[in-house]
């Protein structure tokens, strides 16, 4: 797989953009700030469907626009789709493959696959829980995009059932011997329902996923850090305690876990209307990295913490290749935040991959077995706040 042709309107600092691309490695080098990583965040976006540095879409519209535009030619097998996406500031976005319109830019999901490696994957390990949700989210939808359906229309319950425990703070406390209450309450038991079809389907494909990624991201870290503490991961959920008295022990089964969410928002209903918020659920779960027996949050020193993130991606890398199809690699900006070792794994994964972008803010970043292996050299450059790319090798 590998993108032959982007284009971009209005993204970031670029009003405009077409850029021609080929298999192998590409290397878009210039200075901080200038734009490069703009390019790759646009590509990152057509797989992903979210950038990896903003959690809105408005920051992605270049200043003065009212939309952005991103179309991206992938070729797989020798088969060729592109794919349009018009992104708003508010309101949602607009989505095409070839000439045909879409009714929602989640249809494009599983026609270009990225993996990216970036500075903001430290906060994959530092960060909150909502980070590791989205890695799992991302990369779940990204194989079988009716579980990104299902978390987007979970999203959109959580937002409704939160509304009304906020909203109707008061009434719902009345309780059922009120007219009023036991309208409220009877309307949260609907979205009780909902939430709970939904929330199974989303920590089901979750734990799937996370069974497939373990035993690969133990060796990832591993090949990237010998020396180091053995790496574990495990997923927490809100819904265990629930799931262990209805199954006897831990399960894969989406009926008990939605058997286990009714059970566990009934027995929390009154915190939760205290509250005014939804205290169960996959929106509450985590992905707990371990080294060793300390959790690698707040225990990991920066080459530990550094070399985790690596080993999350390279298992991503590599079960989405286990698949058939060798997914687009973006290394953006990271080679000079590594040392040799860690710089020598990511390289023999670039080796393997059918393409490679790489942004680097100068040429001596790139290791030189990686080096001699570049296709195709691009210099970006900025002036007055709009960017510009040249070939230049």
């Amino acid at each position: 797989m590998h993108v032959r042709e982007l284009d971009l309107r209005d993204f970031r600092s670029w009003p405009e953009l077409n850029l021609k691309l080929e298999p192998g490695v590409s290397v878009f080098a210039g200075r901080n700030g200038h734009g490069k990583t703009n390019i790759v965040e646009a590509v990152h976006y057509s797989s992903k469907l979210s950038s990896h540095r903003v959690s809105t879409d408005a920051p992605l519209i270049h200043a003065g626009a009212d939309n952005a535009r991103i179309s991206a030619t992938t070729v797989n097998d020798g088969r060729a789709l592109t794919t349009h996406l018009l992104l708003k500031a508010h309101g949602a976005n607009q989505a095409q493959i070839n000439r045909t319109r879409l009714k929602s830019a989640r249809e494009l999901l599983g026609v270009l696959r990225v993996v990216m490696f970036s500075p903001e994957d430290l906060r994959l390990i530092t960060g909150e829980p909502a980070e590791r949700r989205k890695f799992l989210d991302d990369l779940a939808a990204l194989r079988a995009p009716r579980l990104g359906g299902a978390k987007a229309d979970y999203d959109k319950v959580l937002r409704q059932r939160n509304a009304l425990l906020k909203n109707s703070n008061m009434v719902l406390r009345r309780g059922y011997q009120d007219a009023d209450g036991a309208s409220a309450l009877s309307t949260l038991d609907v979205w009780d329902g909902q939430l709970a079809a939904l929330g199974a389907q989303v920590v089901a494909g979750r734990l799937a996923l996370v069974d497939e990624l373990t035993g690969r991201i133990t060796e990832a870290y591993t090949s990237v850090a010998p020396e180091s503490r053995p790496a574990s991961v495990a997923y927490s959920s809100t819904l265990d305690r629930a799931v262990t008295e209805l199954a006897g022990g831990p399960s894969r089964d989406p009926d008990v876990f939605e058997a286990a969410m009714l059970a566990e928002l009934g027995r929390r209903r009154k915190e939760e209307i205290d509250r005014g918020a939804t205290l169960v659920g996959p929106h509450r779960d985590d992905l707990t990295l371990m080294l060793g027996d300390q959790p690698a949050k707040g225990y990991a020193s920066h080459g530990e913490t550094w070399s985790y993130a690596l080993a999350l991606h390279l298992a991503e890398y590599h079960l989405l290749a286990s698949e058939g199809t060798d997914p687009v690699l973006i290394l953006d900006d990271v080679f000079a935040e590594l040392d040799a070792k860690r710089r020598e794994r990511l390289v023999h994964v670039a080796s393997d991959a059918e393409q490679v972008l790489v942004t680097a803010a100068v040429g001596d970043d790139l290791p030189s077995n990686l080096d001699d292996a570049v296709a195709a050299r691009f210099a970006v450059t900025m002036q007055d706040g709009v960017s510009s790319v040249e070939r230049s090798d």
